[in-house]
């Protein structure tokens, strides 16, 4: 089974309110070949919401205790998104997800890129906190932008 967050499968959660849909993601969710899930939800968020980015390094650094993750207000929102990030890891454990497909450039779900931390739209190379946990707990994590097929 594959794991998708919500917002590439049509979900209106991401911190505007929108979705980001990839066709193909949807159709597996449709065929029950995919679940979708949003970390930021199941870490307590609410739709709307404040951007956030990660400050002072990546995710991996996040999970360590060197970097937070702040709302463009400033608010350290850093435990929302470790939760949401251990609450996905055992989803994913549970349904024993051979693929993870995860929004890229969002600081829970970025898979190679992130935004720099300072709200200006500028990206970094570097993973969000949900992306880097379940890379480091072995699963096979990928992007929307990743070339890869599912039949």
């Amino acid at each position: 089974m594959i794991l998708v967050s919500s917002c590439l499968a049509g979900m209106r959660c991401r911190y505007n309110a929108t979705a980001c849909l990839e066709k193909k993601i949807e159709e597996l969710v449709d065929q029950d070949k995919a679940v979708m899930l949003c970390p930021e939800m199941l870490g307590g968020f609410t739709t709307p919401r404040e951007p956030a980015e990660i400050i002072g390094g990546t995710g991996s650094e996040v999970l360590e205790g060197t970097a937070r993750v702040v709302e463009k207000s400033g608010k350290d929102v850093t435990d929302l998104y470790i939760k949401g990030a251990y609450q996905t890891l055992e989803i994913a454990k549970k349904m024993k997800a051979s693929a993870i497909i995860l929004k890229e450039f969002s600081p829970s779900c970025g898979t190679k890129m992130i935004y720099d931390g300072s709200f200006g739209n500028k990206k970094v190379a570097g993973e969000g906190v949900t992306a880097a946990l379940l890379k480091r707990e072995g699963f096979n994590v990928m992007s929307e932008k990743d070339s890869v097929k599912f039949d």
